[in-house]
């Protein structure tokens, strides 16, 4: 294992009190828990709180999205595990303004099991929570039983939807009603050419021979659908844009966001060849693309290959897609 750091059981501390050291006047770490990250972006006194939390490992995602128009806080734990109920606790106090706090989260059982614990203990002292899953990734489970699907790059587009909702007004209620509208127009898909180390681990967490791809390989390095020798960039762009448009079907007119999404190990020149190649497949078919995404917003550490999430708008999430916003790591790049 060769990694630049100090050790892998400060790993995750020390990322956080270098992000810290970089952006303190924009985020803060709380005093009784350090592993939790708040926006000292302004908002509105009064306005809904949005948390969310999961495994280092990913960045971005998760703490790349507090900020403003975005999250409020979020619980870090270590790499690829899922923070303590405790500290999702925390992060939801800190959140709460008086109006309530929206629970956004990737769909691990984790995840799932202490955020519901961190919101009984929030409603102990008052606060009104709501919860809203994330799971975009069709590779994971077939369309029928789409609630066991992982959370992927697409709960970025979540972040962004849910933060604008609040940042304009909405109640707790409407706020999560108009995340989980989003959510069911979002799908996610991805390929890995390489494995990637976690520190505490120090081994990879899988192969893949040299001329192989994995398609559907989840970010914690969970099992895809097939493995594929490598294909062209068009061939692999083809590949995904099928698989996501067979599971939401698009029309002449649609409008959507396309995100190409590197996974840690991919140079940008890689992911805008295939967002040539997608961008073509949906024009294609008379869809409308506005906002690209092409970037770094949900990685697995180093690991080489990329994810594509389509969003399929309606006016409202449109409108919302477009509002402002911005963190040290997401500055809203609409056209």
């Amino acid at each position: 294992m060769k990694k630049i750091m100090n050790s892998p059981e400060t790993f995750e501390d020390d990322t956080l009190q270098g992000i810290i050291a970089a952006y303190g006047d924009k985020l803060g770490l709380l005093e009784e828990n350090k592993r939790v990250l708040y926006s000292k972006y302004p908002a509105d006194a009064h306005k809904v709180g949005i948390v969310t939390g999961g495994g280092s490992g990913h960045l971005p995602v998760f703490l790349g999205y507090v900020g403003q128009g975005l999250l409020d806080a979020c619980a870090v734990g270590n790499v690829f595990a899922s923070p303590s109920a405790r500290t999702m606790a925390d992060a939801i106090t800190k959140a709460d303004r008086g109006s309530g706090v929206l629970c956004l989260y990737g769909n691990y059982g984790g995840d799932r099991l202490n955020f519901d614990m961190a919101c009984e203990m929030a409603d102990m002292d008052d606060i009104k929570t709501e919860t809203v899953i994330v799971s975009d990734d069709v590779a994971s489970s077939p369309a029928e039983k789409a609630d066991k699907r992982r959370g992927v790059a697409g709960m970025v587009y979540a972040f962004k939807i849910a933060g604008a909702a609040a940042d304009q007004g909405m109640s707790l209620h409407e706020t999560a009603e108009v995340t989980k509208r989003a959510l069911s127009s979002v799908r996610t898909i991805g390929v890995a050419l390489s494995p990637c180390i976690v520190p505490r681990v120090g081994t990879p967490g899988f192969s893949i021979a040299d001329d192989e791809m994995e398609v559907g390989m989840g970010i914690h390095g969970e099992k895809g659908i097939s493995v594929e020798k490598m294909m062209t960039a068009d061939k692999t762009a083809e590949k995904m844009f099928n698989a996501l448009t067979e599971d939401m079907p698009l029309k002449r007119g649609d409008e959507i966001s396309i995100m190409i999404n590197g996974l840690g190990g991919t140079p940008l020149e890689e992911q805008f060849i295939v967002y040539r190649a997608v961008c073509r497949l949906a024009e294609q078919k008379g869809v409308v693309v506005i906002m690209p995404h092409i970037g770094e917003f949900a990685t697995s550490m180093e690991m080489a290959g990329l994810s594509v999430t389509m969003i399929k708008l309606d006016k409202k999430l449109k409108e919302l897609l477009l509002l402002p916003a911005k963190s040290p790591f997401y500055t809203n790049c609409n056209k």
